[in-house]
């Protein structure tokens, strides 16, 4: 039976998305971490995302890195250019105003001929471990003092993701009946990418074309998300029904969700949910919605595991899926939508 309506986030057209307090699973004792697990998991099956509180992200370190964000996002194209995205490989720096086209289309010539009749409306930065051999952040540090100041608030940022990465995965590994610390030994490299996102204001007319969104219908890469959003909204999340559902931003959360990656890993038994960013619902008698920045953290295994299907999601049916190593797979994906 799903929880009480009091503890969604969501619940509409059958998709319920439920509202978890993270605390006990940091503070509490052995049946309060348990509970938790339960909670987490049974989201994450059910609809693929959970929106949890009292995560121990300081508020004050998001809204720096939010402001960071709108600083960069603010500086001459020239300069954003110059330290742009290059390949799938490295999946670092800089991605201008219709470059990227998620989706989840497996052809490449399919996604470039959508990509041209109605691209993303957004500008991103990926920002991944800085120690990773031949793969440098392509940071604004050499531009000027103020690129300097946005290193050091990512680079912390980036830290304390990666810290509650390991922590999530734990309750996702006690959920599903394993050890609490099962997933260390895929999580502790920090294999994972930090993007900013900026998506412009733009003029009402341009979404009278019904097939342009913000960001298109897709599925996430990874394991999990973590996504902070602005009170802007536009976030949606494909329902049971078929139906596009508004993930309304609740403030002090953060919003996560299974990949697929995680689905492949589980045997489907944790379900990869695609969502997309549509214009957000205002009613303001102004001809331009406003602009929308987020913050999302995609976390992967680390980069030289083999990913096969967990112990117990599977029996005498065998595993759905062959193993994949976890870089190759996020390499592949990321090939289709550049």
């Amino acid at each position: 039976m799903a929880p009480q309506a009091a503890n969604a986030a969501v619940s509409e057209d059958s998709l319920f998305i439920p509202l978890i307090d993270f605390s006990p699973f940091l503070h509490g004792g052995s049946d309060d971490k348990l509970s938790v697990a339960k909670s987490m998991t049974d989201g994450f099956k059910d609809a693929g995302f959970v929106y949890i509180k009292n995560h121990g992200v300081p508020q004050e370190i998001i809204d720096r890195v939010f402001s960071e964000s709108v600083k960069f996002f603010a500086r001459p194209q020239e300069q954003k250019d110059s330290i742009s995205w290059t390949t799938p490989e490295s999946n670092r720096g800089y991605t201008g105003h219709g470059r990227e086209k998620v989706t989840n289309l497996g052809d490449k010539s399919a996604v470039g001929e959508l990509r041209e009749e109605t691209p993303d409306l957004k500008e991103s930065i990926e920002i991944g471990r800085d120690n990773e051999p031949g793969f440098p952040n392509r940071w604004p540090d050499g531009l000027d003092k103020e690129g300097g100041a946005f290193k050091g608030v990512m680079q912390e940022f980036f830290e304390i993701c990666k810290n509650l990465h390991v922590v999530v995965m734990r309750s996702i590994g006690l959920g599903m009946g394993l050890e609490d610390d099962f997933f260390d030994q895929y999580t502790d490299g920090g294999d994972n990418t930090l993007r900013l996102l900026h998506y412009p204001s733009v003029h009402k007319d341009v979404f009278l074309n019904k097939d342009q969104v913000r960001a298109g219908d897709h599925s996430d890469y990874g394991s999990i998300t973590f996504l902070f959003q602005d009170e802007c909204g536009g976030l949606q999340v494909l329902s049971p029904k078929g139906t596009f559902v508004n993930a309304t931003p609740i403030p002090g959360t953060i919003v996560v969700n299974a990949g697929d990656l995680l689905a492949r890993w589980s045997n489907d038994t944790i379900r990869s949910t695609r969502h997309r960013v549509v214009e957000p619902t205002t009613s303001s008698e102004s001809d331009v919605y406003p602009p929308r920045y987020s913050v999302a953290y995609f976390c992967n295994p680390n980069f030289e595991k083999f990913i096969d299907a967990l112990p117990g999601t599977f029996g005498e049916e065998g595993k759905k899926y062959s193993g994949v190593n976890s870089r190759e797979y996020l390499i592949q994906r990321l090939s289709l939508t550049y």
